[in-house]
């Protein structure tokens, strides 16, 4: 027994230090990242909130169970080490006897220790052993899982691409050591009779009875080789997964305690200097070295360097990604594995006295000058040199969300991406150049294609009722319900107007009094601000929030999921508080309440329709029901639904501003997304986005000249199916207009189509030019007029380029062209 006692002491004495180092390590690296406040005053000004959190997420695992097999699996491994610390204790207790009495047990004391007022609870002692066995089975499922899906067999496939297998393997196998060693230590105590347990703890039990007959030295040895065994191999594993991946074992809770409330979805992170939003009323107090966005390792903040540590490499991001999905090199998952493992090698120079960095080993000083984003060498998704993240991987993310949501810790993946895009169009210029032409478009004229405000009312042509205009026909919004935020694509886009029209015709048949700011509307600034060109973003934003205020708004409806998003979740920080709902969610009420009446057509035929879920309005904000219940009570229409569906759904491709910029690898995410589609047999694809209309439709129309779809299937926004199906007059003017009013595709004489509309396919994605006249029919937000205006945008900077962004970070943004 004294040998028992010194080797434990011994193991202790090692492995303990090596661990607190370690940690030490991890907290100074964390802790070096630039501060966040307000995720201090997030948990601490939501305590319960907090708390409620750790209960769902991290004990009741609710995101991993999703997934319901290996979800299943690591609930019970999970269980395993909290429950399973309780026979550390009992193990801790054993130790601490045997070290009181001098490393000699007297006659007739056991080795054994029992918790006290628990420790002979039969409760206990079957949970502990209940537990060991699920984890057992769990770490089974684990293996089976890990061989299916194994990388050498499925390559980009396999969600375990690009992870660090050995390490998942040691895992498993470290597990098992903990179950096997405790077994033996327990059972060899039920064998000597001094087990705690006399009932409950049916498998130590069971095991003991095995070994009862052994001579009692040879058990004695037993439990002491099993205690020393059971204690090492925690130890040894505790210093393992410090120094790994499964790091998240002790930093998962932190982080999801730590998470944006409600969740990294919806509005995307402010821009954040030293820990405080910046905006243009306090940007002229920014140090001049002061960096806009993230340019190196040491600008993430500390919540940036635990997400990064947090990863457990598990690939549910990857899977789920559009871009990965479609050969694009933007993996979540490799992305923020690049990040921590440079952060990593990186450490020693951010940890260190600025006039001690100069002796470092010169591998070191080499990575921390690693440039974050720029050529990479090697594959670009896992570079082998060159930048630590590569500008393909940078600009493919279409901010779906699927990865944050998806994430079992809650790491952000698409705030730290757009903060690397702000400082990249910020401070280094260096973007898409097809970005040009949106961000120019944005300033001169305030929508993406650089048209006349004067034509934002042409939707409105040859309706049979007459759409409010605020300052026209009414003073301000308080003299109607609605404000109908009609936004750049239903203004400007072909197929979007057709939306448009079929939703104030909606709007008009139930009663439901609404206006429209009319050539008042300017861009939210979405696109912009997912760009990463945050100062027009504030522009457009400031400069709608002052409408805002001046015309009394506070509800609003709105068709496009970007302008929806962007209006409920990031307007508040311009001082307006709005309702915001998305028009299926409005006409759905509208139905409910028997305000609109969906009836069978004579001689409508039955069909199938397809439901996409647009990103912004399905996964960052949570509306899955309202467009289907929308769907489920037009009259002869039968609802099937895609694989991916929901908040699995896919993405359209034209998220994150990638609508304004060519997908030049790869697969087209909106052909996989319309092939989709068209497997289901449906006869039409329902949407709810202008801009998932645009990237379907344009999908459909490639599919059908290849033979491979059908040449009825259409492409429709749910309101105009409405539309076609609620009770209305039967005269053949209305017939026609309705039937104008509810096709797929404008026709030549459509009255959607004007002069100033956008009706070819490469007038409305990143082939789409911006006129560079300017306007003087509108108050242009953003300084003095750039007098690259003139130039072709093909002249312009693009990404690598040297000229700056359209809005330059030390413009004015108090001035504004004619004032």
């Amino acid at each position: 027994m004294i040998l028992v006692l010194v080797i434990g002491l011994v193991m202790n004495a090692v492995a303990l230090p090596i661990a607190a180092k370690r940690g030490h390590f991890l907290y100074r690296l964390i802790s070096s990242g630039q501060p966040a406040p307000d995720r201090i005053e997030g948990v601490t000004g939501r305590v319960g909130t907090a708390l409620k959190t750790q209960v769902v997420e991290v004990f009741g695992q609710k995101k991993l169970l999703k997934w319901s097999v290996p979800g299943t699996a690591h609930f019970f491994v999970f269980w395993a080490f909290i429950i399973l610390a309780t026979v550390y204790l009992e193990a801790y207790g054993s130790l601490l006897k045997l070290l009181l009495h001098g490393g000699t047990l007297p006659e007739g004391v056991a080795l054994s220790w029992a918790i006290p007022v628990v420790g002979h609870w039969p409760v206990l002692g079957f949970l502990q052993d209940f537990i060991a066995m699920m984890a057992f089975f769990g770490i089974l499922t684990f293996v089976a899982i890990r061989v299916r899906n194994a990388p050498k067999d499925l390559g980009r496939r396999s969600r375990f691409f690009g992870s660090h297998l050995s390490g998942a393997w040691i895992t498993l196998f470290m597990i098992f050591n903990v179950i096997w060693t405790l077994f033996l230590f327990r059972g060899a105590s039920a064998a000597l009779h001094t087990f705690p347990y006399k009932s409950g703890a049916f498998i130590s039990i069971g095991i003991g009875g095995l070994l009862d007959g052994l001579p009692h030295g040879v058990l004695e040895v037993l439990e002491g080789i099993g205690l020393l065994l059971h204690i090492g191999v925690m130890l040894v594993f505790l210093i393992f997964v410090l120094n790994s991946k499964h790091l998240h074992i002790f930093l998962a809770p932190l982080n999801v305690m730590f998470k944006r409330d409600p969740v990294a979805l919806g509005a995307v992170k402010p821009l954040m200097v030293g820990g405080a939003p910046i905006d243009f009323e306090n940007i002229e107090d920014l140090d001049e070295d002061a960096s806009l966005g993230v340019g190196s390792i040491s600008d993430f903040s500390w919540k940036g360097m635990l997400d990064f540590s947090t990863c457990t490499e598990c690939g549910r991001c990857q899977s789920q990604c559009p871009a990965w999905n479609t050969e694009k090199p933007l993996s979540p998952k490799l992305l923020i594995m690049n990040l921590r493992d440079h952060a990593m090698a990186s450490a020693p120079y951010l940890l260190a006295d600025p006039s001690d960095r100069d002796g470092l080993p010169d591998a070191v000083k080499a990575e921390a000058g690693r440039q974050l984003v720029g050529p990479t060498e090697g594959d670009p998704s896992l570079p082998s040199g060159g930048a630590v993240i590569d500008p393909d991987v940078l600009w493919s993310c279409t901010s779906c969300g699927a990865c944050v949501q998806q994430c079992p810790v809650d790491i952000e993946h698409v705030d730290h991406i757009v903060d690397m895009r702000r400082y990249q169009v910020l401070i280094e210029s260096s973007f898409p150049s097809e970005l040009n032409g949106l961000f120019k478009g944005l300033e001169n004229k305030g929508n993406p294609w650089n048209m006349s405000a004067s034509a934002r009312m042409d939707w409105a042509k040859d309706l049979p009722f007459e759409v409010k205009q605020v300052g026209r026909d009414v003073e301000d919004l308080d003299e109607v319900d609605w404000l109908f935020w009609v936004g750049c694509a239903g203004a400007y886009e072909d197929r979007a107007k057709k939306t448009t029209r079929a939703v104030a015709e909606l709007l008009d048949l139930a009663g439901v009094s609404f206006a429209v700011l009319g050539d008042g509307e300017t861009c939210t600034g979405d696109p912009a601000r997912r760009a990463g060109n945050e100062f027009v973003f504030q522009q457009l934003a400031m400069q709608n929030a002052e409408v805002f205020k001046e015309t009394k708004v506070k509800k609003v409806v709105s068709t496009c999921a970007h302008c929806f998003n962007t209006l409920k979740n990031e307007y508040a920080e311009f001082g307006v508080e709005l309702e915001v709902v998305h028009h299926t969610q409005l006409l759905n009420r509208l139905v409910r309440e028997g305000r609109l009446t969906p009836v069978p057509q004579n001689g409508t035929p039955s069909r199938t329709i397809t439901y996409h879920d647009p990103c912004y309005i399905g996964r960052h904000n949570q509306v899955y029901a309202p467009p289907r219940e929308l769907l489920d009570v037009i009259p002869g229409a039968e609802m099937k639904e895609m694989p991916r569906n929901s908040e699995r759904s896919f993405c359209c491709g034209a998220g994150g501003a990638r609508m304004w910029m060519e997908e030049k690898i790869g697969e087209r995410i909106n052909m996989n997304r319309t092939a989709e589609a068209v497997e289901t047999g449906a006869d039409q694809i329902a949407v709810g986005c202008p801009f998932c209309r645009v990237m379907l439709s344009d999908g459909l129309t490639s599919l059908q000249a290849d033979g491979k779809a059908r040449e009825e299937v259409e492409v429709l926004d749910v309101a105009q199916m409405l539309l076609a199906s609620v009770q209305r007059p039967a005269d053949p003017a209305t017939e026609q207009a309705t039937a104008e009013a509810t096709a797929a595709e404008p026709t030549p004489g459509d009255v959607t189509q004007t002069e100033d509309t956008v009706t070819d396919p490469q007038d409305v994605g990143a082939d789409a030019g911006a006129s560079t006249e300017p306007d003087p029919e509108r108050e242009v937000a953003g300084g003095e007029p750039d007098p690259q205006d003139e130039a072709s945008t093909e002249d312009q900077a693009g990404q690598g380029g040297d000229t700056a962004p359209a809005s330059e970070p030390d413009s004015d943004p108090t001035k504004r062209d004619g004032e």
